[in-house]
Formats: structure tokens, sequence, C-alpha cells
């Protein structure tokens, strides 16, 4: 008699992409490789590790009994794409064995894991399922991601990122407003969407920073080393970000909890429309929201 496990097994501090809200949450590695973000500290309480192969099948084994609604499944933790080739297969093969009615499987990637995989191998994990990547850029500026300690220049986040998109998995790209402060905001808007342009991924997915206690972005900003951008600024560098933006039919979202204006845009369709959205917003003509309202 099979047995169902009671539950699946997670540790720590979980996040996944507001699109996998009702997805099936597969956490396969444990923390971020690079784990060296000055803003970020999800992943500040875990020694990065891959869970072993009987965890991973109990997980599914808990699933196939009791997810049969959710036909998405999200990989998590930090950069799942960072698992060897041959373990990603395997686990990307007992999903469409075990869960078979999931129609996506989604994973967070950086630069760094695209580039550890051949064009090949990118196809291959294409062909297993692999549907969609959420692409941490953070900053299309040169100088904002050396501060950040982000780990990649603008050219190779391009570069890695429409190797992504060209194997056939959908790019979906995270940038961070307010991430370069006030004293570089407009810079790195305009970067970003320089970048955004280059990349032309499928789906941009705009965040607002929230300085956390505990990280070097805070320690930064307690000495003065770091100012972040009242609400207009944030809504100006939002603007600008846009303005840049040149996508050939990419949806563009600012729907984080993080946000203050939530937007959704087809760009270049709806590329006016949002402007002047920006625009009453920046005139007090829109409610944003409440600061008590925005979270992580």
């Amino acid at each position: 008699m099979e047995h169902i496990p009671d539950g699946m097994h997670y540790e720590g501090m979980l996040i996944r992409p507001p699109s996998e809200a009702n997805s099936i949450l597969l956490q396969a590695t444990v923390g971020c490789s690079h784990n060296k973000c000055t803003f970020c500290v999800t992943y500040k309480d875990k020694r990065f590790r891959i869970k072993d192969d009987e965890t991973l099948l109990s997980d599914l084994r808990f699933a196939s009994h009791y997810c049969k609604r959710q036909d998405r499944l999200f990989i998590m933790d930090g950069d799942a794409l960072i698992m060897p080739q041959k373990r990603l297969v395997w686990l990307l093969d007992k999903i469409r064995e075990m869960v078979p009615w999931v129609r996506r499987v989604g994973l967070y990637a950086n630069a760094k894991s695209v580039r550890m995989k051949t064009d090949e191998e990118l196809i291959e994990l294409r062909n297993k399922g692999l549907g969609i990547a959420y692409y941490g850029v953070e900053s299309g500026d040169a100088e904002t991601l050396k501060r950040i300690h982000k780990g990649s220049t603008p050219e190779t986040l391009v570069e890695q990122g429409r190797r992504l998109k060209s194997a056939g998995i959908k790019l979906s790209v995270t940038v961070l407003l307010g991430i370069a402060g006030k004293s570089r905001s407009l810079e790195h808007a305009r970067a970003t969407g320089e970048l955004l342009t280059e990349m032309d991924p499928n789906y941009v997915g705009a965040l607002t920073v929230i300085v956390i206690p505990g990280t070097e972005l805070w320690e930064e900003e307690q000495r003065g080393a770091f100012e972040i951008p009242d609400v207009n600024g944030f809504l100006r560098e939002l603007r600008e970000m846009i303005a840049h933006t040149q996508l050939t039919g990419g949806l563009f979202f600012s729907n984080h909890a993080s946000n203050y204006l939530p937007i959704k845009a087809r760009l270049p369709q709806d590329r006016e429309k949002t402007l002047a959205l920006i625009d009453r917003a920046l005139a007090g003509e829109v409610s944003l929201k409440p600061e008590w309202m925005r979270a992580l």
C-alpha cells in the first residue's frame, strides 16, 4: 500500500512570483547559491543545498494526491536552475510522471545559472516541461549592479536572458524600483529600460525596494550612504523606465505587493495610456497603495 506523506517539506522563508500564487510549490533547492545581493534577506538563514531525491519524490507523492486542481508547478528556492542538468532533467521527468496534469513548470534563474547550461541543455529543459524562468535583473545600470553585488554586468544579463528566450522558455524579468537610491534614480530607470529593450522579455515585473533591517542596504541607509526615493520619486522612476522600454508585445507589470501603483501594460500598445496614468498619479489624481499595505 502506497504511503501518502502528511505534507510538503518546506524550510525557512519561501517566496514565489505573484503569478505562481496558485501553483504547486516544490522546494528542490534550499537557499540561493549567490546570496550576496545587498537588498535581500530572504535566504540569509539558509546554507545553499539541493534536496535529496527521496524528499522530492515524497513531495511529489503528496502533490499527486492533494494538488489535482493545480496545473502549474513552481520549483523553489532562489535559483533552482543551478541544479546539475541530470538532476534537473530527472526532476522534470518525475513531475511529468507523477503530476501529469501540470501544464507548466517555472523556476527562478540568474545569469550565472543560465551561463552554466549549454543552448542544447536549455532546449532539453524546455522539451521536458520547463515553461517559464523568472530572471532577476534588478537594474540595467552597471554602477548600480556593482554596488548591490549582483555579480553580473548589463551585457551578461542581456546575453543570458536572450539565451533563455531563444530556447523557447518564456522569460519573465524582475527589476527593482528604487534600488539605485535617490541620487541615481533616473539613470537606473533609463538604463533598465534600455536593457529590457535589448533583451525583449515576454514579461517584466517591476518591484519596489523595501529596505529590510539586517541587510547591507539597510546598513548603507543607516550611515547615510543610501537614500530611498519618496513615493513621487518611485513613480517618476517607473515612468522613466516604461518610457525607455520598447518590447515587441511583452507585458509590463507592477502588481507586486511592494508597489504603490499597480500597472498591467502591454508594450508598445499601452505605453501612452500607462504614462498618462502615472502622470495622473504624480498629480495626486490616482489613489496609491498606503504604506501599511506594502509588503515583500
